[in-house]
């Protein structure tokens, strides 16, 4: 990958305008879904949350290099329909000719640092709606995490419903990506019951002048058909950090199952899974679709 990395340096320093000329170029998805009727993305916006960790490696999506390696086999799988990143990912992706045919969403909030003092206030530093249609990409996606101990939670569902009301009036794809968050010993952290995060959809799914374009963003947990019956909105399910593949692949298959979901974004679980084998990993996640 050392000399892929070495002609994406020498494009951005002699020829910024490759990435523009790339995205106006880009042969677009015909649908978000694959040939079965699914969505299948692969998620790459941790690094610009500053949580590289995967597993006991604190670092192991810092290495660019190996990022866009693990990324491009990723795309090139049968059945995967597309990509979310952050601009600096997807610029990288455009060089690299990658992204044709595929839908591709930008991630608009990540000022959230991960185990930062002020992760509620995670304000809009990544793409906009006008960006995000200046690329001729598909959508964007917000992270929403309501604490409700927290002052700065209002402003962040404000972002969030700006945010979905810019998408909707370009009609690009909004997805929300919500949690019940709580703070505990000096850390953020998610609340993964079931009531919970029934609780998060119904106040994400509010959200906004119009619903027609927003979709759920939602991790798996126990009670998913009681979870899911929350709400009308479509929903694509979240990967997460996966400590044991066979639970998750079955937990994924059977949540699926259920009438609003409409595919898998994962990250990764699937670039970076324990065995290594990145095209193992995704060929099994697409096979549950």
């Amino acid at each position: 990958m050392t000399d892929t990395v070495a002609r994406i340096v020498a494009k951005r320093v002699h020829d910024p305008e490759a990435i523009a000329e790339a995205a106006a170029a880009r042969v677009r998805a015909k649908s978000p879904f694959n040939a079965k009727g699914r969505t299948m993305i692969i998620a790459a916006d941790h690094p610009a949350r500053g949580a590289n960790a995967v597993g006991g490696d604190r670092q192991a999506m810092a290495d660019r290099g190996a990022l866009l390696e693990r990324l491009c086999l990723a795309l090139e799988r049968p059945g995967v329909t597309g990509v979310l990143a952050t601009a600096d990912v997807l610029d990288d992706l455009l060089l690299l000719g990658v992204l044709d045919g595929k839908t591709v969403f930008g991630s608009m909030n990540r000022t959230g640092l991960a185990g930062s003092s002020f992760e509620i206030d995670d304000r809009f530093a990544g793409y906009d709606a006008e960006a995000i249609a200046g690329m001729r990409f598909d959508g964007g996606k917000m992270l929403t995490r309501i604490c409700l101990d927290d002052p700065a939670t209002p402003g962040a569902l404000e972002n969030t419903a700006r945010a979905i009301d810019a998408l909707a009036g370009r009609r690009l794809l909004a997805l929300v990506e919500p949690f019940l968050s709580v703070w505990s010993d000096g850390r953020l952290g998610n609340d993964l019951s079931p009531d919970a995060v029934i609780r998060s959809i119904t106040i994400a799914s509010g959200l906004g002048r119009s619903s027609a374009y927003t979709w759920l963003k939602l991790p798996v947990v126990e009670d998913m058909e009681r979870v899911l019956a929350a709400s009308t909105l479509p929903a694509v399910l979240l990967g997460g950090e996966v400590t044991d593949a066979d639970a998750a692949f079955a937990a994924w298959q059977q949540a699926l199952a259920l009438p609003t979901v409409q595919g898998l974004v994962v990250g990764r679980a699937l670039l970076y899974p324990p065995d290594g084998d990145v095209a193992k990993a995704v060929d099994t996640a697409v096979g549950l679709l």
